[in-house]
């Protein structure tokens, strides 16, 4: 049985890997930041030594939504890119074989032809409104790549689209779209608000799955390691508009109010979908629809308020 180190075990892509059935399959280790703290060099190669570890699943980082990408891109570059160097050049130090990294869909330019493809990281500019985060993610992801053409250690990249699901932030300020969506439109619902801000005019298109999906494509990948390439998106192959993010969101919840557009906000690239074609072909898909998605998660929300 492998030692496997999940980093950012309380997150909520850790949390759904830790509840997946596959999780059995391995000895686990997830230290909260208290127990590893991932800007310390020293300190992670002493623990990956300490505990023997085989495997690491990579996904701690600092996230948010556009709103907070926004307002702190020194923090989304600084934070993930030092905890992704530390991490993966300790890892190399001590000889941890195997790493799976998790990029992230902002890696891609802005305004390129969709499906977007893994080769087209670093061809064009990168969106504004997440550039931090995603040079942060660029540059972690090609250090793998390196180490693996250098070191013949076996790194790898996993691009997942935009997530949501249970264990996420239901904040406005702090959190991805949908759940930023259901705190806002059952807000509205309970208070009786006549009327619900979209930012933009809610033609941009996402692609968001659902993160007990992505772990199960996590462990599929791990479970296929000498099949990946350097980088592999994981996705569902299809997207929404955000106007139809909240019809649907407002429905489930049963808000019956209007949708005003702010066009003031920003609104970020027009279209982010993942070409899904090397996972697709290695036999993974997604298992859940947007409705049954955001079922869940709007009952995890409640089950939280609870």
């Amino acid at each position: 049985m492998d030692n496997l180190l999940i980093t950012g075990g309380s997150g909520m892509v850790g949390k759904n890997l830790l509840e997946h059935p596959n999780s059995q399959k391995y000895k686990i280790y997830a230290p909260s930041s208290h127990e590893l703290n991932l800007f310390d060099y020293a300190e992670i190669a002493n623990y990956l030594r300490d505990n023997s570890i085989d495997t690491i699943i990579h996904c701690a980082g600092q996230v948010g939504g556009i709103h907070a990408n926004i307002s702190d891109p020194t923090g989304f570059l600084n934070n993930n890119l030092l905890m992704g160097l530390n991490l993966v050049n300790a890892a190399r130090s001590v000889g941890v074989n195997r790493l799976l990294n998790l990029g992230s869909s902002c890696m891609y330019p802005r305004d390129y032809l969709n499906p977007l493809k893994e080769d087209y990281i670093l061809n064009a500019p990168l969106e504004p409104t997440n550039e931090g985060y995603a040079l942060a993610k660029i540059a972690v992801a090609k250090l793998c790549e390196y180490i693996r053409r250098q070191y013949g250690l076996e790194y790898r990249t996993i691009i997942p689209c935009n997530l949501y699901g249970r264990w996420d932030k239901f904040g406005e300020s702090n959190s991805h779209l949908i759940p930023a969506v259901i705190k806002k439109i059952y807000d509205a619902y309970t208070n009786n608000l006549p009327s619900v801000e979209i930012w933009g005019d809610g033609l941009a298109r996402r692609e968001f799955m659902l993160a007990s999906d992505c772990a199960d494509g996590m462990f599929f990948a791990l479970a296929n390691f000498d099949k990946l390439g350097d980088y592999t998106n994981l996705g569902l192959g299809y997207d929404y508009s955000i106007n139809e993010y909240y019809q649907e969101v407002a429905q489930i919840i049963g808000y019956q109010g209007e949708f005003v557009h702010d066009l003031t906000k920003p609104t970020g690239m027009q279209q982010k979908l993942v070409d899904i074609s090397k996972i697709k072909a290695l036999g993974w898909s997604s298992k859940h629809s947007l409705k049954d998605g955001i079922n869940d998660t709007y009952k995890f929300f409640m089950d939280t308020k609870k």
